[in-house]
């Protein structure tokens, strides 16, 4: 299993009142393929821009996808370019993934795991894999909102490449965040106007 196909496994099973919004769970995903990738040597980082390596088949389509996409020329993209670029709808790719492969239910009567879909982890290997899987995958739920990276966790994060991902993760969702508020005044804002 990927790193992010551990993490939408792990970010389904979040309790009800814990939702993962999609947008926010899509720029983790993009980080989780990322940090693959560098661990596999496909990519290196030159302070914050992605530089293509050797290509590595990884057995994984959505992996491999990513890696096809990455930009093979200079200026090669940053970190947060590519999380957006990457990430956008990634989070709806990767739930209809593992809903294929069966390792998610639908469970009935229960509520929302993720603000766009009713689905579950199944009781599967793949789950229990996925729940055990520290520190990245603690770092990845972190920048989302989800819990804080335990600080065992945080001494375990291997490599500048890695830290300078998540710094990124965080950021962008940070910004995303941003953007929903401020997305939301604006449409209160008309709503007053026609009001009068």
């Amino acid at each position: 299993m990927t790193t992010a196909r551990d993490l939408v496994l792990v970010a389904l099973g979040m309790p009800a009142d814990r939702p993962v919004a999609q947008g926010d769970l899509s720029l983790a995903l993009a980080g989780a393929e990322a940090i693959d990738l560098l661990e596999s040597g496909a990519l290196s980082l030159d302070g914050d821009r992605m530089v293509p390596g050797t290509r590595v088949a990884t057995g994984d389509a959505l992996l491999e996808q990513a890696e096809a996409s990455l930009i093979r020329r200079e200026p090669y993209e940053t970190v947060d370019g590519w999380l957006w670029r990457r990430g956008s709808d990634l989070a709806a790719v990767y739930v209809d993934g593992v809903e294929r492969a069966g390792l998610v239910a639908h469970p009935r009567g229960q509520g929302f795991r993720l603000r766009f879909g009713r689905t579950v982890p199944a009781d599967s290997q793949a789950r229990r894999s996925a729940e055990e899987r520290e520190p990245v995958l603690a770092a990845l739920l972190a920048a989302v909102g989800v819990g804080e990276v335990p600080s065992e966790a945080r001494e375990n994060l291997i490599g500048d490449a890695v830290t300078t991902v998540l710094a990124a993760v965080r950021d962008a969702v940070t910004r995303l965040e941003a953007l929903r508020l401020r997305r939301d005044i604006e449409n209160a804002a008309f709503d007053n106007v026609w009001r009068g």
